[in-house]
C-alpha cells in the first residue's frame, strides 16, 4: 500500500533493511552516540544484576501521598538485540502523563550474547518488583512494548499467566514481533526499517538453541487466560500478518482484543515522525485503552 503522506518525507532517507550480523556492531557504536546528546532521563533503578527500572511518574516526580498508582512496565524495541530505555525517553514520560500511571521502564539483556530466556527473565524480575514498589497497585499492572518489546511483552504475558503470578491488567503491543516462522513478504518496496532479512537474523540469534514452541507468543498453544489487549500495526509493515493472527486467535480464546491497523505506516513510524498526527492519534489510542484498562476501581 502507497507509504502514508505524512510519512514518505521520512520515508525517503530511511533503509528498509538495517539489522543484521555485520551491521549490529556499528549500529550499537552509532546507538550509543546518537543518544550521548539525548537528554539523560531518571537514573534506572537496579532490579538484578542484569535488570533495571527507568521511572516515569505522571507528575515527574514520585507522589508525596494519595492512593497507590496503576503501573505500566514498559519494554523497548530492537530487534532483541539493539535498542535502551533511551530511545524512549519521550515515548514514557508523554505515557505516564497520558495514562496517570507509572511507567517502568525495563533495560534488559539482549542476543546475541544473551539469548532466549535472558531477556524475558530480567522482564519478568523487572515486573515482579514493580508489583510491590511503594506507591503501586499490584492489581493494576499491564506490560508493553515496541516491535520486539511488544513481542516479549506478549511473551511476559503468557509467563505470567503459565507460572500463576498475579493476573495481568492489559498487555498492550505496538507493531510486535510475535512469530519467528514470517518469512518475506510479497511486497517490500514500502517497509522501512525492518524487513524479512533483519527478521531472520534477530530470531536466530535470540532463539539460539531454544525451543521455539515455549519461546515464541505466536507458536503458544493456548491464548486463554490472558489479559485485554491492544494491538496496533502499520499496513507497510512486515509484522501486519502475525498482528492480525495474533488478534484473531485472542479473540477466538476469549480475549478482548483491539486491532488497530495504520494505513500506510511503515514499522516504528511513530518513533521517527512522533509529531506527525497520524502519530499523534496512534498514541492516542493506546493511551486511552491503558487508561480503560487501569482505571480506579470503584
Amino acid at each position: 500500500m502507497p507509504i502514508h503522506p505524512e510519512l514518505v518525507a521520512a520515508a525517503r532517507w530511511l533503509p528498509r533493511h538495517v539489522t543484521n550480523r555485520v551491521t549490529l556492531r556499528p549500529q550499537r557504536v552509532l546507538t550509543r552516540m546518537a543518544q550521548a546528546f539525548t537528554r539523560r532521563g531518571p537514573e534506572p533503578v537496579a532490579v538484578t544484576v542484569s535488570a533495571s527500572l527507568t521511572l516515569f511518574w505522571p507528575a515527574g516526580e514520585p507522589p508525596k501521598a494519595g492512593p497507590p498508582l496503576p503501573a505500566l512496565l514498559w519494554i523497548h524495541g530492537g530487534g532483541f538485540v539493539a535498542g535502551s530505555v533511551r530511545q524512549d525517553l519521550a515515548r514514557c514520560a508523554d505515557m505516564a502523563a497520558a495514562t496517570g500511571a507509572l511507567v517502568a521502564a525495563v533495560t534488559y539483556r539482549k542476543a546475541p550474547e544473551h539469548p532466549y530466556p535472558a531477556a524475558l527473565h530480567d522482564c519478568l524480575a523487572a515486573l515482579r518488583a514493580l508489583r510491590v514498589m511503594p506507591g503501586v497497585d499490584p492489581e493494576r499492572v499491564a506490560v508493553a512494548g515496541a516491535s520486539a518489546g511488544g513481542g516479549l511483552a506478549a511473551a511476559l504475558a503468557l509467563r505470567v499467566r503459565d507460572v500463576g503470578d498475579p493476573p495481568l491488567a492489559a498487555q498492550l503491543l505496538l507493531y510486535p514481533m510475535l512469530d519467528d516462522r514470517t518469512g518475506k513478504h510479497a511486497d517490500e518496496r514500502h517497509f522501512r526499517l525492518w524487513e524479512h532479512r533483519s527478521n531472520a537474523f534477530a530470531w536466530k540469534v535470540y532463539l539460539g538453541d531454544a525451543d521455539p514452541s515455549a519461546a515464541v507468543p505466536a507458536r503458544a498453544a493456548s491464548l486463554e487466560r490472558l489479559p485485554p489487549t491492544w494491538i496496533g500495526v502499520g499496513t507497510n509493515d512486515l509484522f501486519l500478518a502475525e498482528s492480525r493472527n495474533y488478534a484473531a486467535r485472542l479473540r477466538a480464546s476469549g480475549v478482548p482484543c483491539e486491532l488497530a491497523e495504520v494505513h500506510g505506516a511503515w514499522h516504528a513510524f511513530d518513533g521517527f515522525v512522533p509529531m506527525a498526527a497520524v502519530s499523534q492519534r496512534f498514541a492516542a489510542e493506546h493511551h486511552g485503552f491503558a487508561r480503560r484498562a487501569l482505571a480506579v476501581k470503584a
